[in-house]
C-alpha cells in the first residue's frame, strides 16, 4: 500500500495550498476567492477559476442574505444534500421542491420539465433568497423567465447547472442579462450538484482549512 495522508487538517491545507500554486485567482477579492477555491476543489478542475463569471457583489450580497437567515432554493436532491447544515449562519431552510407531488401536474401544465414546475413552487421564498442551480438548466432558464414577469428576485444566483443541452446557454443568459440580481455562473458546459453546493459552503463559512471537516 502506498502512503497516504490520514490527517484532515493536513489533508485540507495540502489540498488549498495545491489550488493556491496552481490556479489563476488574483482577480478575485478575498470573499471570490474564497469561494472560487472551494469550487476548485470540489471539482478537482483549476481551470474552474478562468470559467467563473460574477457580478461585483455577489459574496458580499449572498453571505449577507444567508446571515440574514435567507433560505436556500436548491433544483435538486443532491445540491440541498451537500451543504453543510453546520456551516449556515442562521440555521437557514434548505429547500428542494423537486419531488413536491404538485411538480408532475405543473411541468404538464406549462410544457415544461419538472425541474422548471418545480421553480414555481418557490414564489412565497424566493425574494432575497440564495438560489443554487447544479443540475438542469430549464431551472434556471425558467428561473430567469419568471424573474422576467415579474417574480421577486432572489439576493444571489448560482448557476451551476451541467450538460450539454442548455447548460451553457443558460448560465450566458444570467451572465449577460442578469435581470438586477447578483449572480456567480460557471460559463460553459461543466457544473454540477457537488460544485453548487461548495458555493454556498463558501459563503456560509468561507474556507474549511482549521475546520478539519
Amino acid at each position: 500500500m502506498r502512503p497516504y495522508e490520514k490527517n484532515p487538517s493536513a489533508i485540507y491545507a495540502q489540498s488549498f495550498a495545491t489550488v493556491r500554486s496552481e490556479a489563476r485567482l488574483d482577480r478575485f477579492g478575498p470573499g471570490m476567492q474564497a469561494l472560487a477555491i472551494r469550487l476548485i476543489h470540489a471539482c478537482g478542475m483549476v481551470e474552474v477559476a478562468d470559467r467563473l463569471a460574477f457580478s461585483p457583489a455577489a459574496y458580499e450580497a449572498g453571505r449577507d442574505a444567508l446571515l440574514g437567515g435567507a433560505p436556500v432554493l436548491c433544483d435538486c436532491e443532491m445540491v440541498g444534500a451537500g451543504i453543510i447544515r453546520r456551516y449556515l449562519p442562521a440555521e437557514n431552510e434548505v429547500v428542494v421542491t423537486l419531488n413536491d407531488p404538485r411538480v408532475p401536474g405543473i411541468a404538464a401544465g406549462i410544457g415544461n420539465t419538472r425541474s422548471a414546475a418545480a421553480v414555481e413552487l418557490w414564489a412565497d421564498r424566493l425574494e432575497g433568497a440564495v438560489v443554487a442551480v447544479g443540475n438542469a438548466p430549464t431551472a434556471l432558464f425558467h428561473l430567469l423567465e419568471l424573474i422576467d414577469q415579474g417574480a421577486p428576485k432572489p439576493a444571489l444566483i448560482l448557476g451551476f447547472p451541467v450538460g450539454f443541452v442548455g447548460a451553457a446557454e443558460s448560465k450566458a443568459e444570467l451572465a449577460e442579462r442578469p435581470r438586477g440580481c447578483e449572480f456567480v455562473a460557471l460559463r460553459g458546459r461543466r457544473g454540477g450538484s457537488a460544485i453548487a453546493s461548495a458555493a454556498v459552503n463558501a459563503l456560509a463559512a468561507g474556507l474549511p482549512e482549521e475546520k478539519g471537516d
